[in-house]
């Protein structure tokens, strides 16, 4: 039996001392994302350290509003910051035509990667969710409860329905021009789905995520879409059956009996706690062995619940490569 294949998200970034010494030497963060040469070479680390089965191209989710004109810049200690809309007219500006010219930088290296892999390493573009990208668009950062998108989703409706639909449309469009550029793969990613419930999470996570992945389907059938609105919880099947992705990442809240649940609908990936590749050890090898033997011999691609902490020691990747990749060799065929 083959083994199951892993990559985990983030793994391209600030955890490896390489990337740590060119990111130096090259600067800001936008300034690696929107350099071809350094993305390429950002992109490609991983894979040269640890031979993951996938690289996923090293960018930002913020990129579609930055291409619309909201002035995305990164704040040592604070992240990423928007200019925050302001109402409808700033919701009426923003115009999807912009989103794939304003990201050449990203499908020139979606070439160049693609170009410089071994044919059996799948590479994945990906983009943030409509609902995700509102919330940094109307509170201008991440983190925290985002009072002002609370706000809207309470005061105007409506008006985040305009916003979703216009993010909807630039996301599909994004997400077609990184296949064609290279991408083998993309990964939909509802980081603050968590936010929503009921309803709302029908409405502005389940909604848009089914229109891109229709539109995605239809443009170029046959690439697997992943989906994840992390923190969903109990609605992670809901959300599976009905946005028509390929594949479900699920993040490390959920429970082994949950996972195998959900795997009987379809494949899924995840889930092991990043938390646990941090510490190394005895503890990832028990967590990552309990996932690959919740999941058996079903559909599954090894990856985290959530990014790479930036702390982890490249040793304990290493370790969880060999261990993911070990079990299989173990187990009677």
């Amino acid at each position: 039996m083959d083994p199951v294949p892993i990559w985990l998200m983030r793994q391209a970034g600030r955890y490896l001392p390489e990337y740590r010494a060119l990111r130096e030497e090259a600067g800001d963060f936008l300034t690696c994302a929107n350099t071809p040469e350094i993305a390429t070479e950002i992109t490609l680390q991983p894979i040269r350290r640890f031979a993951f089965d996938a690289a996923i191209v090293f960018s930002d989710i913020l990129i579609i509003p930055d291409a619309m004109g909201r002035n995305l810049r990164f704040a040592e200690g604070e992240g990423p910051l928007l200019d925050p809309l302001e109402g409808a007219g700033d919701v009426a500006s923003l115009d999807p035509e912009c989103v794939v010219p304003g990201n050449q930088p990203l499908m020139d290296t979606l070439g160049r990667v693609r170009a410089a892999l071994d044919p059996d390493t799948a590479l994945i573009g990906f983009a943030g969710a409509p609902f995700t990208l509102a919330a940094y668009m109307i509170d201008g950062r991440g983190g925290g409860d985002f009072p002002r998108t609370r706000d809207l989703m309470r005061d105007d409706p409506d008006l985040l329905d305009r916003l979703l639909d216009v993010l909807s449309r630039s996301v599909a469009a994004l997400l077609i021009g990184e296949i064609d550029a290279g991408a083998q793969a993309v990964q939909l990613f509802d980081s603050w789905a968590g936010l929503l419930n009921g309803f709302a999470f029908d409405r502005w996570s389940i909604g848009p995520a089914r229109q891109i992945v229709a539109e995605v389907h239809a443009a170029r059938p046959g690439i697997p879409f992943i989906g994840f609105p992390r923190g969903a919880g109990d609605a992670y099947a809901r959300y599976r059956a009905e946005t028509g992705i390929d594949v479900l990442q699920i993040d490390q809240g959920v429970s082994l009996p949950a996972m195998a649940d959900l795997q009987r609908g379809g494949p899924i990936q995840g889930n092991l706690d990043p938390e646990l590749l941090l510490a190394g050890g005895d503890a990832l090898r028990a967590g990552a062995r309990a996932i690959l033997d919740a999941a058996g011999e079903g559909p599954h691609v090894f990856n985290l619940g959530h990014g790479v902490i930036k702390e982890t020691p490249p040793d304990h990747v290493a370790e969880l490569v060999a261990t993911v990749r070990g079990h299989h060799r173990e187990m009677p065929s």
